[in-house]
């Protein structure tokens, strides 16, 4: 085998970049395509049976995540195997892990909903592609010095339909990060890899873990049981409605968890403007701001769009109500003739003859009412002549109504006819 310090494969190694349990990852160039890639490597365990076993489960990654092809998401080139060291060229990021970053303290609210919004669209683009990532941790989110976050190390992701089984209650991933089916054993789906990336999330905000302890078990048992206070109660500048969008990622059972990465990412788009009027411009240099490149938000979709605030109560007009005149009454002109107007939509009609008679009639009811229409002498005493002629006013009073409604309902019947 080539010495890997010089080359690998075609590859020419350039540098170490980190180490972990099962490997080291280099920074290497391809000559022939001229550029620089990542080179992750995997060492064979001297076990024929754990070695057959760590070889399916590294191509096993390879075959997730090198179908993939997604801003969020970090790119497979090739894979290959020289001597007892199989490895997987992928693309070179200059930028930051995450885990890095939290070291020196939380991040700026702004920049940590982006960056679970952009790592929430790379899980939905796998997720919908049968791979769960199992492993979501600040160690496998790169931020780049420009453009989106990324996710890296499907290193122990799975396909739904797997031909690589994990033995039994082995488990598979970062227990701080892990959601409480997966430390139990149970069913894991995309939902895990939610609950993990809430998680991330929660400690980018605060700067600490939801859930800790001094060793695995009590970790596990903060898992399993506790409800962590909400960010807000720690960090000042978060938005009460991103409280409620980091409870309900890290909700104990799956089925009450956000079911689609997807909707994640939406709902921490939609909050981001409230995050933001929570931050003083002048106290940000307290946090981690970053530059993190912005995912194009989709379609709203008014069936998840959340409310952040209630609506401001709308401030009442200044202008005055017309002022109304309780006094004020309108009286029908002294002038006005009622049965001369009446005359003349009779005549329109053709009954013009019959409202004639009728008022003939009417005249002659009014003079025998009133004494004839003959001017009365001056009575002696107003007290006690008085009575009858108010009494004969009030008679011809109602006559005159009487007639009025009587003709205009002959006319109106005419009208109907004619």
């Amino acid at each position: 085998m080539s010495d890997p310090a010089q080359t690998l494969g075609r590859y020419r190694i350039l540098g170490e970049l980190g180490r972990g349990a099962m490997g080291v990852v280099y920074r290497a160039e391809d000559p022939m395509l001229n550029r620089t890639v990542a080179i992750k490597t995997i060492n064979m365990v001297a076990d024929a049976e754990e070695r057959a076993e760590y070889e399916k489960r590294f191509y096993q990654e390879a075959k997730a995540a090198g179908g993939l092809s997604h801003p969020n998401v970090v790119t497979i080139y090739d894979i290959g195997h020289a001597g007892d060291v199989v490895y997987m060229a992928m693309e070179y990021l200059e930028g930051t892990e995450l885990r890095d970053l939290l070291l020196s303290g939380r991040l700026d609210a702004v920049t940590a909903v982006d960056m679970a919004a952009q790592v929430a669209e790379g899980l939905a683009y796998a997720h919908a592609r049968g791979v769960v990532h199992r492993d979501v941790k600040p160690a496998n989110i790169m931020v780049p010095r420009e453009g989106p976050a990324k996710i890296m190390d499907f290193g122990i992701a799975r396909m739904r339909a797997s031909e690589v089984k994990t033995q039994t209650g082995m488990l598979l991933g970062s227990p701080k990060y892990m959601s409480p089916e997966q430390l139990l054993g149970g069913a894991v789906d995309q939902r895990s890899d939610i609950f993990a990336l809430g998680v991330v999330l929660y400690e980018a905000l605060t700067g600490a873990p939801p859930f800790s302890g001094s060793d695995i078990t009590q970790i596990m048992y903060q898992i399993v049981n506790a409800v962590p206070p909400p960010p807000s109660a720690v960090n000042s500048r978060v938005s009460p409605m991103l409280d409620l969008i980091v409870a309900k990622a890290l909700a104990k059972e799956p089925a009450a968890r956000y079911p689609d990465a997807r909707e994640l990412a939406a709902d921490l788009r939609a909050c981001r403007a409230a995050v933001a009027a929570l931050v003083p411009a002048a106290d940000q240099d307290e946090t981690l701001t970053l530059p993190l490149g912005r995912v194009a938000p989709q379609a709203a979709d008014a069936s998840r769009t959340l409310r952040i605030e209630p609506a401001p109560a709308r401030a009442p007009s200044t202008t005055a109500p017309p002022r109304v005149d309780a006094g004020l009454r309108l009286r029908i002109s002294r002038r006005f003739d009622s049965l001369e107007a009446t005359r003349r939509l009779a005549a329109m009609t053709g009954a013009g003859p019959t409202v004639d008679a009728f008022a003939k009639t009417m005249k002659l009811d009014l003079a025998a009412a009133t004494g004839g229409g003959r001017a009365s002498p001056a009575p002696p005493s107003v007290e006690h002549e008085a009575g009858p002629a108010r009494s004969a006013m009030r008679s011809r009073d109602r006559w005159i109504l009487v007639a009025s409604v009587t003709i205009a309902a002959l006319v109106a019947l005419a009208i109907a006819l004619g």
